[in-house]
């Protein structure tokens, strides 16, 4: 099937079981699995025209709502959370898509870029399972076994411009609206310019520098990548009739295929996430992004 925008040939089956696998896994974890669909769609598929990074957040346009969904249904959504993510997130996307457009349009450069994003994100992951923080509170595991549904509640305690606290499974846990609002400015930069909403820099940060739970944050992620993704496809389409010489605008069809895929697996991430050992997820998925920022780094200098 030829996709016209992204200027590549492939089946129409490999995008939507390559979106399930990524997206069952990365859910768990309160990512879309964007990140690595990216270095699919560029390495594998050869989609490396600009137009891929609005693409890549179009996937997330139509598969982030399945998660979400599974997340509030099980009252798992901290709020307050996800509109700071979001609120903070938005400004930094508009600049990110310039970004892209204006310094790094060259598929060769870009491949850099993304490969210094991927190190920090898989090095910040395995830096914070080799630290073997103790079980509880800082590592946000759980203190009923995996099958235990039944204090897997969030309850918030208080959202003010201060601070943000929430009770989970018989603790409290906070963090500061202002420091949560400037980092999520900074990842919507990195985010609007690779082609994520940016949850998969923020979900580490919240796991390892704000001692949150996995299981309480992975909705809020989700839906502040959601957020953001929907205002990155919007203002990368705004600003395609300016740049006539590049491909800008989504592939629609591939998009749509990949946000099929993602849209199933990220439901059933979400419901399998609380039988699934936190630590196992991140080791996962630190050493895919680990391995496929090397796989970037060498392509470039080779």
């Amino acid at each position: 099937m030829l996709f016209p925008e992204a200027g590549i040939e492939v089946s129409p089956f490999i995008p939507p079981l390559a979106a399930f696998g990524v997206s069952f896994l990365a859910s768990m974890g309160g990512i879309s699995g964007a990140f690595l669909l990216l270095p699919f769609q560029m390495s594998v598929l050869g989609y490396t025209r600009p137009s891929v990074s609005a693409t890549n957040q179009f996937f997330n346009v139509v598969a982030i709502p399945s998660g979400v969904y599974r997340y509030i249904k099980e009252k798992r959504m901290v709020w307050p959370l996800a509109l700071t993510v979001a609120a903070g997130t938005l400004p930094g996307v508009f600049i990110g898509a310039f970004v892209r457009v204006l310094w790094l349009p060259d598929p060769r450069t870009f491949k850099l870029f993304a490969a210094g994003v991927l190190f920090y994100i898989g090095g910040r992951l395995i830096k914070d399972l080799l630290q073997k923080k103790p079980a509880g509170k800082a590592a946000g595991a759980s203190k009923s076994s995996a099958g235990d549904r039944t204090d897997f509640v969030v309850d918030v305690k208080e959202f003010s411009l201060r601070r943000i606290s929430y009770s989970f499974q018989g603790e409290i846990y906070s963090c500061p609206t202002i420091g949560i609002s400037l980092l999520s400015f900074i990842v919507g930069i990195v985010g609007g310019t690779y082609g994520i909403g940016g949850g998969a820099i923020i979900a580490p940060f919240f796991v390892s520098w704000f001692r949150l739970p996995v299981h309480t944050i992975s909705g809020s992620t989700l839906m502040g990548t959601f957020l953001t993704s929907v205002a990155g496809v919007s203002f990368y389409m705004a600003i395609a009739p300016f740049f006539p010489e590049q491909s800008i605008s989504p592939d629609w069809t591939l998009g749509l295929l990949f946000g099929t895929g993602g849209m199933a697996g990220m439901y059933l991430g979400a419901r399998c996430q609380k039988f699934v050992s936190p630590t196992l997820i991140k080791w996962m998925l630190g050493l895919v992004i680990s391995a496929t920022a090397v796989k970037y780094a060498v392509e470039y200098f080779r």
